[in-house]
């Protein structure tokens, strides 16, 4: 996310003191030049009125110069802080140089504004090198572990289901790296439509039915007849890391889904819950908490790549939890409310 930068707003007689400051070396010589001036005039016995007069019209011409010099000086400064505050810079919109210092100046940022636009599009090729590769390699992935599948069908037992179990966190891991690399990519191609939810929700309870069964965790689904404005791939991935956080750490009980409020989705389960102090740190990148460093295997990326989408999907997430008696997630769509159907 690109931080715009905003120009602290000056006072006109902080303009002027930038202006004095700017120009003082001018402003010296000139006092300057008047002294001498006036002091020839009075070594050689000029009248007094003369004198007068002559320096009135100074004093008046250099009002005159300076008012219009210092107008000028605050019609440039307030063109290069709209500059500034805009989203990308082009050295065409700078005012005309005055003089060759400022065409110098003027001539670095071109080159500096040319070698960014090149490094720009070099990391943009990189990284779009980088998806496609990790795009390849997850459907390459998949499919031994399909074939391993397979394999253990023939003859189930309790550790063939055991090594599914892992299989299966193999292909979400794969899952999770790629949805990792296209979250700031041009690539997650969004589709944001009127989805309905309980089409989403299914697809990810299908997914982890036979870690339910597995883990004998049961299910109370509440269907929510309910239309969200979203993109279905990228709230699908939401749905299933949370599903995926549940399951993980609720040894037994149940996980329930439903809506709180006409606009407000709650995954619930009866696990072990997060520590108070862990609370306001759980989207955090990297950040375990004390589940975490319990579980060693935890990597602190699920729930910081769900914010990440929601807000992508202008959507809201929130936490409540308490240990050892269960967590519940609040999915808020406010950008849109859900119809009822």
């Amino acid at each position: 996310m690109e931080t715009e930068y905003k120009s602290p707003s000056m006072s006109r007689r902080q303009l002027l003191a930038a202006y004095m400051k700017a120009r003082k070396k001018a402003l010296c010589l000139g006092v300057i030049c008047i002294v001498i001036f006036l002091v020839i005039m009075l070594l050689f016995y000029y009248p007094v009125d003369g004198i007068i007069y002559a320096s009135i019209l100074c004093a008046c011409a250099a009002v005159i110069f300076s008012i219009s010099d210092f107008n000028s000086f605050i019609q440039r400064h307030r063109r290069l802080e709209r500059i500034q505050q805009t989203d990308h810079l082009e050295t065409d919109m700078f005012p005309a140089p005055k003089d060759l210092i400022e065409t110098d100046y003027i001539r670095l940022c071109k080159k500096l504004t040319a070698r960014c636009d090149e490094l720009a599009s070099v990391s943009e090729a990189a990284q779009e090198e980088m998806i496609d590769y990790y795009t390849m390699w997850v459907h390459q992935i998949k499919t031994p572990i399909f074939a391993m599948r397979l394999l253990l069908t023939d003859t189930p037992s309790q550790k063939d289901q055991a090594i599914a179990g892992e299989l299966f966190k193999i292909e979400q891991y794969a899952d999770m790296v790629l949805s990792y690399l296209r979250l700031d990519s041009h690539y997650n191609d969004l589709v944001i439509r009127r989805q309905p939810l309980d089409d989403i929700l299914k697809q990810a309870v299908r997914k982890y039915a036979p870690l339910f069964i597995r883990k004998k965790i049961s299910l109370d689904y509440q269907p929510t007849g309910a239309v969200i404005l979203t993109d279905e791939k990228w709230f699908l991935f939401i749905i299933e890391q949370l599903l995926s956080n549940a399951l993980k750490y609720t040894p037994t009980g149940k996980i329930s889904i439903y809506l709180d409020n006409p606009h407000t989705l709650v995954i619930e389960d009866t696990g072990i819950g997060i520590e108070p102090e862990d609370l306001p740190r759980i989207f955090e990148k990297g950040f375990t908490g004390y589940n975490g460093r319990t579980d060693k295997k935890a990597s602190g990326l699920g729930l910081w790549l769900c914010r990440r989408a929601a807000d992508m999907l202008s959507h809201t997430i929130r936490i409540e939890s308490e240990p050892d008696r269960g967590t519940r997630v609040y999915i808020s769509f406010s950008s849109e409310r859900l119809r009822l159907d």
